[in-house]
């Protein structure tokens, strides 16, 4: 893709986001993203076939941006539950104001599939859980019989699902704080 195809594309994205985050997907209409990100109607047809696909892609770029974030977690050096702990954190920072992550967490949400344009994200998500869990397992920080999979499936929907209920009840600014007096830190 040529350099100013990718910069239109990027817009658009940005644009996208932006009217998601403020209007939803069900109420946000390609007119008003195209109002947004000032490119033109065959500009944004030429990169999203529909609104869902355009959805879709902010969810890859969010979640992209996401795993970016936690990234320096993913440092073999760093003990395994320091880790889960960290990325934990960073799905639940309400001063993350990047609008593609804030975006992509309320599509997944509102779309209820939980996919983005290629696969499911919350398997990916999984699977870094239960492979951390599992570090974590050997690192001895959990207990020598603790399920991994099991283990890192339930860190994961205990903090996706710890999020969505702070965002349903805007108590969103808190929660790092309620969170923090939960996590167990060894001295």
């Amino acid at each position: 893709m040529q350099k100013r195809a990718i910069a239109t594309r990027q817009i658009v994205l940005v644009a996208a986001a932006e009217v998601f985050n403020r209007m939803g997907y069900v109420n946000a209409g390609l007119q008003e993203i195209i109002s947004e990100s000032g490119v033109t109607k065959g500009s944004l047809y030429f990169h999203f076939s529909s609104k869902e696909q355009l959805a879709r892609a902010v969810i890859d770029e969010g979640c992209a941006r996401l795993d970016a974030a936690c990234s320096q977690q993913f440092d073999s050096r760093t003990p395994a539950l320091e880790a889960l702990i960290g990325i934990s954190y960073v799905m639940i920072d309400p001063s993350n104001n990047d609008n593609l992550m804030l975006a992509a967490f309320r599509l997944l949400n509102e779309m209820g599939d939980f996919r983005g344009t290629r696969h499911v994200v919350f398997d990916q998500w999984t699977s870094t859980y239960q492979a951390l869990a599992a570090r974590a397992v050997e690192e001895g920080d959990f207990r020598a019989d603790t399920n991994p999979d099991e283990a890192g499936r339930l860190l994961l929907e205990i903090t996706f699902g710890t999020r969505l209920l702070a965002v349903a009840t805007d108590t969103l600014t808190g929660l790092p704080q309620f969170v923090g007096i939960f996590v167990p830190f060894r001295e």
